[in-house]
């Protein structure tokens, strides 16, 4: 393969290259761009059907995000040792690629699309999702599918107060934002954000900062097309095959279909229509419209239809543009009705009841031992995760019925959501040693649904005792624009979502913003329609954690009953051995003497979990037996176990388990501060004795005094009237003269 075959282009973002290059890898796709970022290499291919799919209402496009365990010298583990189902971080992945991309495809464009990110190897301090989503952008611009792109994406980051592009692990460590922008060189597409109560304003600065580096890697991208195309490595793109409603039909249905539509609608905010009653009710009248026009048009009933959805979308946006209200009948910037309940389930650990209008989530939280955090099996360095926020859409909760599978990819995504708006207000594993898991049960859905579990997990937070550094709530934010006429709503409900041009996703403490999601289906926003969004996001907020607060401010002040105690000591590391025991003996044995857990870290944290805190405070004696160690200079209450001629051993620290405890002799010259012709005439076996350990001999044996434990002789004799052995007094004689010595 020649040189000239293959097109090489660089650019320098954050102070390292990015490297795009196309023309020798996987030359069958539509488009394929090799994406290097320091170290981080990721292949990007573009693929489309010849033909679009008939029968659907959606633009059928995959994004796949590939995760190769080779990337970052690591052979899967379990059984089978090949990568199976995509990781969650997979999936979140494809999820940032695809929401960026998606609005810019021509509308009714049917034909399938699918994007697959490969990577290939992975430098952490550089990003593979974000050399991805880049790589996603440029083959998809020199590919022939039409793609009004390429958008940019980048990192940004908050280090000492300052902002910083595509952070490297070390700077992420110390930042308190964590937030990806995505657009084109006009407006911004895409918008995630996790942080630690970063205030709004800190939020907006970022989003904008982050925009103008990405106008930069877009004028990089098209430059490199136009290379492409010069090179003959770029094709150009097609026209799609759109099918268009035949203009007669359009110009007789539509206006039958708006007046009616806007009628109806009308009457829909008048007699304030739930979501049920209304569904039925717009069904009713645009099947009645069909039905009126089915013997004009006999053959072109999803034309019809097609007509008739299109009014009715005319009317909702007009009445909400014209007269400022929703077809539930409150303003643009009203919440809906909030109910809020607490320890609604007994046997839990905690629990909270989040309603708001028709949107219901019931979020349970469960407290366990560190040994059940999740273990990773991923291209991050992240190994273990202490949090886990999982999120279930069962099918009752539209009122529909469909098969119950493993969660897709909506559901890890709003999972994922809640779980980034909650974890920086949760306390460190030092004090307090849990895995934290909450599920959230969506009971009805009509709109906001994650930002329902985002309330209901903090209320069940507080519920079950974790002490939160602050209560966190969220609402999302929708939109309609047409032209310059833009209106923000608050607390957006399903037919605004399915109708609107976007869903803004923002949750935070009374201090700042922990996580924030922008999805638009119009060609970006302005930074303008962003800090309006923002502010009243910030209203509604603050409007939510009042009505949260008015049921539970703080977190109670005792776990629940059923929750484990948790005991955190440490012992020393040369210890684990004794611990365990060889093949796990001895653990074993005290787990299954005391019912309790027990996780030991490889630094000589010990961690017992345990419901029944005498059983915990049996595990931690029983361990703390086996640890404990004689200190020199110390005085001990030890048993007598044997007598010698030479003195008696003294057990200080009693064995545990069947083991052997701690004993040393007390040799016959240390029994007391007199001469002891026998050990028996002072102690004998079984007997209790103050001891003090002195040290230990060239053979480490532990040397005990008794003698040393035992006060002076002086202050024993004072204070029992024995100073020592009896002494022989003289006996009393009569008087005698005098002897030899007075001569």
């Amino acid at each position: 393969m020649s040189e000239e075959s293959i097109l090489v282009r660089e650019i320098e973002i954050a102070g390292r290259s990015l490297i795009l290059e196309t023309g020798r890898l996987a030359k069958q796709a539509s488009g394929a761009v090799l994406v290097r970022y320091g170290d981080t290499v990721v292949l990007v291919t573009a693929t489309m059907a010849k033909n679009k799919r008939e029968g659907i209402d959606f633009f059928p496009l995959t994004v796949d995000y590939e995760e190769r365990l080779y990337a970052v010298g690591k052979i899967p583990g379990g059984f089978i040792k090949r990568e199976g189902r995509p990781s969650e971080k997979a999936v979140l992945s494809g999820r940032l690629i695809d929401r960026p991309i998606r609005p810019l495809f021509p509308k009714g464009f049917r034909n399938e699309v699918q994007v697959i990110a490969t990577i290939l190897s992975v430098d952490q301090d550089n990003a593979p999702e974000i050399a991805a989503m880049v790589g996603a952008s440029a083959a998809l611009h020199i590919s022939h599918i039409p793609f009004a792109g390429p958008i940019g994406g980048v990192i940004v980051g908050r280090v000492s107060d300052r902002l910083v592009i595509n952070p490297t692990v070390s700077e992420s460590d110390r930042s308190d934002l964590h937030l990806v922008v995505a657009g084109t060189a006009e407006a911004v597409m895409m918008v995630e954000a996790g942080a630690v109560e970063v205030p709004q304003e800190v939020i907006l600065e970022a989003i904008k900062f982050g925009h103008g580096k990405v106008r930069e890697i877009v004028d990089f991208i098209e430059k490199f097309r136009e290379d492409a195309l010069a090179m003959g490595l770029a094709k150009e793109k097609i026209v799609p095959e759109i099918a268009a409603v035949d203009p007669g039909v359009e110009e007789a249905v539509y206006p039958v279909a708006l007046e009616k539509i806007t009628a109806a609608v009308r009457r829909c905010v008048d007699e304030r229509m739930d979501k049920k009653s209304r569904e039925d009710f717009l069904d009713q009248v645009k099947e009645e419209i069909v039905t009126q026009f089915a013997e004009t048009f006999p053959e072109q009933g999803p034309s019809v239809l097609e007509v008739v959805e299109s009014a009715e979308k005319k009317a909702l946006r007009r009445m909400i543009l014209d007269h400022k209200i929703r077809i539930d009948g409150r303003s643009t910037t009203e919440v809906r009705p909030i109910t809020v309940d607490v320890g609604v389930l007994p046997r839990t650990h905690g629990s909270g009841l989040f309603t708001r209008g028709q949107t219901q989530v019931l979020s349970v939280v469960t407290l366990g031992a560190i040994s059940d955090e999740q273990r990773l099996d991923g291209l991050t360095l992240e190994e273990t995760k202490r949090f886990m926020h999982h999120y279930n859409f069962p099918p009752y909760s539209t009122g529909e019925t469909k098969p119950m599978r493993s969660p897709g990819r909506r559901e890890i995504g709003h999972g994922a959501l809640a779980e980034r708006a909650l974890e920086p207000v949760l306390p460190p594993e030092e004090s307090f040693p849990y895995t934290i898991r909450i599920v959230s049960e969506v009971l009805e859905s009509n709109g906001s649904t994650s930002m329902g579990s985002v309330c209901g997990s903090c209320l069940a937070l507080m519920d079950a005792g974790v002490p939160i550094k602050a209560p966190v709530a969220g609402a999302a934010m929708g939109m309609i624009k047409e032209g310059d006429e833009v209106a923000i709503l608050t607390d957006i409900q399903g037919i605004e979502d399915h109708l609107g041009d976007m869903d803004f996703k923002v949750a935070g403490s009374e201090r700042g913003i922990t996580a924030l999601q922008m999805d638009i289906k119009v060609p970006g926003v302005t930074a303008e329609i962003l800090e309006r969004a923002i502010a009243q996001a910030n209203e509604a907020r603050l409007y939510i954690l009042g009505k949260m607060t008015e049921v539970i401010d703080r977190p109670r002040e005792e776990l629940s009953p059923y929750a484990p105690r948790i005991i955190h000591f440490t012992i020393d590391p040369d210890k684990i051995r004794d611990v365990i025991g060889p093949g796990g003996k001895i653990i074993k044995k005290i787990i299954d003497e005391t019912g309790v857990e027990i996780d030991i870290e490889d630094d000589g944290r010990v961690y017992i979990a345990a419901v029944d805190p005498v059983a915990g405070k049996r595990a931690l004696d029983i361990i703390e037996g086996i640890t404990k160690e004689v200190q020199v200079g110390e005085i001990y209450n030890g048993k007598v176990t044997r007598v010698t001629d030479f003195g008696c051993f003294v057990e200080v620290i009693p064995g545990v388990l069947g083991l052997p405890g701690k004993e040393g002799l007390v040799h016959i010259s240390q029994l007391a501060h007199h001469r002891v012709a026998k050990t028996e005439d002072v102690v004998k076996e079984g007997d209790s004795i103050l001891v003090k350990a002195t040290g230990y001999d060239s053979q480490g044996r532990l040397k005990l005094s008794r003698k040393e434990a035992l006060p002076p002789p002086g202050e024993l004799a004072e204070a029992q009237g024995y100073g020592g052995p009896p002494r022989r007094e003289r006996s009393h004689r009569p008087p005698r003269g005098p002897g030899r010595r007075e001569k």
